[in-house]
């Protein structure tokens, strides 16, 4: 009878605490992993992005500023004629293509 009850038992417990155990974890893991890493992403994500934006952004401000202030006195220093003009048109296309080659390709 003792034989019985101990294997009756030590099954019993087994399974108990296999499936408690499954569950116990599963659930346990599942909350502290996500909460764990909603955490650490989002801190990660805002240090990587606030940096990679702001390196970015001073660049295409620097860029963007310096081609549009020199188109702009060049326009108002010098007399609007025709070769000017042109000269500003080009000049504007080709910063323009650079630009977009440089955000895209960056």
């Amino acid at each position: 009878l003792s034989i019985y009850l101990s294997i009756y038992l030590s099954i019993y417990l087994s399974i108990y605490l296999s499936i408690y155990l499954s569950i116990y974890l599963s659930i346990y893991l599942s909350i502290y992993l996500s909460i764990y890493l909603s955490i650490y992403l989002s801190i990660y994500l805002s240090i990587y992005l606030s940096i990679y934006l702001s390196i970015y952004l001073s660049i295409y401000l620097s860029i963007y500023l310096s081609i549009y202030l020199s188109i702009y006195l060049s326009i108002v220093s010098v007399c609007l004629s025709m070769p000017v003009c042109l000269s500003i048109c080009i000049c504007l296309s080709i910063s323009i293509c650079l630009f977009l080659y440089i955000s895209i390709y960056q």
